[in-house]
């Protein structure tokens, strides 16, 4: 046995990792990778202190898991050591497909693959490196283990997950609403016929939970200045991307470099393939020292848009009721067209325009259980009074209108 390994956690206080396994799991590379993918991506530009990490939040929820199969296991749930290794190693893995900037990616440099798919790839590839020891992780992560309520904790409406990044995220940006009662809530977990179930004592701290996690996506994941921050870093990585594909050598590392210059799919991250390790390779610090060469570029639609990022000049953003009209981006394009000197094309760059939405509850995953004393069970839209399905299934929509200030 490894001696007693703790960590000491500014949210949690001390977190204890359980045995030789788990430990292996945390010093995998695959791991140790996300300690360099900063948690709330560019959310900085507004909360200053929110410099935590995708590794740190990966350990909370390890935590929290740990907590969770704890509390079932006292109330008489059977959980074998094979479970309980395989829900901690698949809740710490669960976030190892994310890139820098997670969204970003997805919309720039690896836009065909879904990171949970490679969060799996890479599962997969750790698995044929260990001779096997991490297929119970794996299906429990894929939904694909007669227990499935050890997926619920894992990928759910009240999974680990949730619980961790939304203390978390609070603790870090210093935004009281998302200061959720994670640990009452995992001591009102109970098991229902195999499914995850919430007693009724614990209905009020569920309600403060999705109310929490409403007023975080408006306040920190879907605030204006970090959409604008994130709708910038989007467009200078397609410029960036435009301009390496015909043939522009910008100044690179090999991993940011391989995404620049080629379409990946998912065949590119298959079997260990170049994307993937590329991919791994892949953090925050290839982007910011990138951004940071690149300002001084010769072409002035990337160097602008860099600077911007380098120097936190982000674009200027309206939110509004509806769509932005044809009128007011076509003027804008004008105006950018003979301040720079640049094409239509070029100009488009400059600004960004979309929808943002979120919601709080949705009916088509799994749904939140109340469990009563005399049995019955019922969804957290019939048992709140607090709530109805029509206000928890609310799909909140607001418009935005970004571009270059000036």
């Amino acid at each position: 046995m490894i001696k007693r390994k703790i960590i000491n956690d500014p949210v949690f206080g001390f977190i204890s990792i359980p045995n030789d396994f788990v430990y292996e799991v945390i010093q995998h590379p695959y791991l140790q990778r996300l300690n360099r993918i900063r948690q709330l991506g560019l959310a900085p530009f507004v909360y200053p202190g929110a410099q935590h990490t995708r590794f740190h939040h990966s350990l909370g929820a390890m935590f929290l898991m740990d907590e969770a199969l704890k509390t079932l296991r006292e109330k008489g749930h059977d959980i074998s050591p094979q479970e309980y290794n395989g829900a901690l190693a698949a809740i710490l893995m669960h976030d190892i497909g994310h890139g820098p900037f997670s969204h970003v990616l997805e919309h720039t440099l690896v836009t065909n693959v879904h990171h949970e798919r490679i969060s799996l790839l890479m599962m997969q590839q750790m698995n044929k490196e260990w001779n096997g020891r991490l297929q119970t992780a794996i299906d429990i992560f894929t939904d694909s283990h007669p227990k499935r309520f050890l997926h619920q904790l894992v990928s759910g409406q009240l999974d680990v997950d949730r619980l961790d990044y939304l203390r978390r995220d609070s603790f870090f940006t210093g935004v009281s609403e998302g200061n959720i009662g994670s640990a009452r809530i995992i001591k009102m977990l109970d098991l229902k016929e195999e499914r995850l179930v919430v007693e009724s004592k614990g209905i009020y701290s569920i309600e403060n939970f999705l109310m929490s996690r409403r007023l975080m996506y408006w306040q920190v994941y879907l605030h204006k200045t970090a959409v604008a921050a994130e709708k910038m870093m989007i467009n200078t990585l397609k410029r960036a991307k435009e301009l390496s594909m015909t043939g522009e050598k910008l100044f690179a590392s090999p991993a940011l470099s391989y995404f620049l210059t080629n379409e990946t799919t998912i065949t590119d991250f298959e079997n260990n393939g170049a994307a993937l390790l590329h991919f791994m390779n892949l953090d925050d610090n290839d982007i910011w020292t990138a951004l940071k060469v690149w300002v001084t570029h010769h072409d002035k639609v990337l160097s602008l848009l860099s600077d911007g990022m380098v120097n936190r000049r982000l674009f200027k953003i309206e939110i509004l009721e509806e769509k932005v009209n044809e009128e007011k981006i076509g003027s804008c394009l004008e105006k950018y067209m003979n301040i720079y000197r640049i094409s239509r094309h070029e100009a488009s760059y400059l600004i960004s325009s979309d929808i943002l939405t979120t919601d709080m509850y949705s009916e088509k995953d799994d749904s939140i259980d109340i469990l009563y004393k005399d049995g019955r069970v019922k969804d957290i839209s019939e048992a709140s009074d607090m709530f109805n399905i029509e206000l928890l299934s609310k799909t909140g929509v607001k418009y935005y209108f970004a571009h270059l200030r000036g």
